[in-house]
């Protein structure tokens, strides 16, 4: 697999929105594993790191990543700090406002309820549920009536799951299912998935048409070819929906 070495100027936020021909800045967050997060060896790698640094390769740019966290993602974007964003972002009509997106590079894959063993399926309704704050399923919690408990991190809100404060977390099923599998039986699935979203894209400013459409128009290719199934088979396994 492909892995990109995190320098100091990929943490760097650059003040000007100003793109070098062939440079392409891609944000994301590095803490959403297997879409996107850290190794040991302190590199930025996942899914999407692969498939940017694929598109970059085949339009002939060159990726520079840069860490930005989740609650800012969008706005960074819009103000030129990077000029894509690939971080797990679900396709939502209310981001569409804001920026526009590729075509989907994940399929819509399945959101999931997860708590402790043995807690009842009622507290999707009635108890406390932790989401990571400006997801599609913080607004699915807000939209529902359970209460809502909103963290900056995903990895928070797992915590908010062992320690007590929530009875169950909804996040992407792909996302929960290594803790699910690696507990013991200490946690576990609850209830049925849905999906939300219309698949998983590239965030790209407004006015950025030619590089919407170069991403699309590689993102397309690549699922004629069956390259993007091949990663998706690599990062996600056989629990995922492909092209």
């Amino acid at each position: 697999m492909k892995k990109t070495a995190l320098t100091l100027a990929a943490f760097a936020v650059m003040a000007s929105g100003a793109m070098a021909q062939d440079v392409v800045r891609i944000g994301t967050e590095g803490a959403y594993p297997p879409w996107n997060f850290i190794n040991d060896n302190n590199e930025v790698v996942g899914f999407e790191i692969d498939l940017g640094n694929e598109i970059c390769a085949r339009a002939e740019l060159t990726c520079e990543w840069v860490l930005n966290d989740w609650d800012t993602i969008i706005p960074n974007l819009v103000a030129g700090n990077y000029d894509v964003i690939m971080a797990g972002m679900s396709i939502t009509e209310a981001r569409s406002q804001v920026i526009s997106f590729t075509t989907n590079y994940l399929p819509s894959d399945p959101s999931a309820y997860m708590g402790l063993a043995g807690t009842d399926a009622s507290v999707i309704d009635n108890g406390v549920i932790a989401v990571q704050s400006n997801t599609v399923q913080a607004g699915v919690v807000a939209d529902g009536t359970a209460d809502g408990l909103e963290f900056p991190t995903p990895d928070e809100t797992i915590s908010a799951v062992r320690n007590g404060e929530a009875d169950a977390v909804l996040a992407d099923k792909a996302f929960l299912t290594p803790y699910v599998e690696d507990s013991n039986g200490e946690l576990e699935f609850i209830g049925d998935d849905f999906y939300p979203g219309a698949g998983t894209g590239a965030g790209i400013r407004q006015s950025d048409d030619e590089l919407r459409e170069t991403f699309t128009n590689i993102i397309e290719e690549m699922k004629a070819d069956g390259s993007i199934n091949a990663m998706i088979e690599e990062w996600f396994g056989d629990g995922i929906a492909k092209f």
